[in-house]
């Protein structure tokens, strides 16, 4: 799934189609990727307008028109934007197609796990994102610690993937901040101590900025010392003593942790 800095690369690929018109718009209103929208409204509101502004919070993508429309797109599963020639044939997974004079902005998504919200109105929607962004200076010490205890019950890991307080963060990032910061996954919140607070709130910060610099430019790897290219390994080990990794399925989602790096 599409996590904060995946989701940058694919907000930036529509950029491409800044400041011009959309001359037509294709999509499948049937597909559940547009539940809750207007799709009529989107198609004839969309027409005529001009792509003007781009933005991503967490795991959701905003997209501004002339004439106060507003596109909001979540990826899913298997969701992406591309750009392709404004005469391009498109495809059965391509769900909605904004037709430009010289350039088609395409968002596709087989597993149809992803989202379109159309919204008119001068001001964002109310469903774009409040939650702080992670490297803001709303995202605190106190935030984070507050947060937790609002979850104290709950592992540790999940309370990373929820989406309002750590926006963007998804499994394999848990995954990484948890083992930067040397805390076991299944650590219920209220247990984490004051430098477990700030370890967490500073590898959550490294995680998500090293990830947009380096995913979110150009898609590119990170460096190999990352936990990220183990996690999945039949095999893989701890990056740093090179100790097998253990696995389970903790808050529904699969984990991936170094039991010497984080203790129980």
């Amino acid at each position: 799934m599409p996590e904060l800095a995946e989701v940058e690369y694919y907000r930036k690929q529509w950029d491409e189609g800044l400041g011009a018109k959309i001359v037509a718009v294709e999509l499948h209103a049937r597909k559940r990727v547009f539940r809750g929208s207007n799709t009529r409204a989107l198609r004839e509101q969309l027409i005529g307008s001009r792509f003007t502004e781009s933005t991503a919070r967490g795991k959701q993508m905003l997209f501004r028109f002339s004439g106060a429309n507003w596109l909001g797109l979540h990826l899913g599963m298997s969701g992406t934007l591309r750009t392709e020639r404004a005469d391009f044939t498109s495809g059965k997974h391509d769900h909605l197609v904004l037709r430009q004079t010289k350039t088609a902005l395409i968002f596709r998504d087989p597993r149809l796990f992803g989202r379109v919200r159309f919204h008119r109105g001068e001001a964002a929607p109310a469903w774009w994102s409040t939650a702080p962004e992670i490297a803001s200076d709303d995202f605190s010490g106190r935030y984070v610690a507050d947060f937790l205890k609002r979850h104290s019950r709950a592992p540790i890991k999940a309370v990373l993937l929820l989406q309002n307080g750590f926006p963007g963060v998804g499994n394999w990032m848990a995954d990484e901040i948890l083992w930067r910061a040397r805390i076991a996954p299944e650590t219920r919140a209220a247990a984490l101590s004051l430098p477990q607070l700030s370890a967490l709130r500073r590898a959550t910060r490294f995680v998500s900025r090293e990830g947009m610099r380096i995913i979110g430019n150009d898609f590119s790897d990170p460096p190999p010392s990352w936990l990220i290219h183990q996690r999945w390994k039949t095999g893989g080990v701890c990056p740093r003593h090179k100790r097998p990794l253990a696995r389970a399925t903790i808050g529904g989602r699969t984990t991936t942790w170094c039991e010497k790096c984080q203790p129980k």
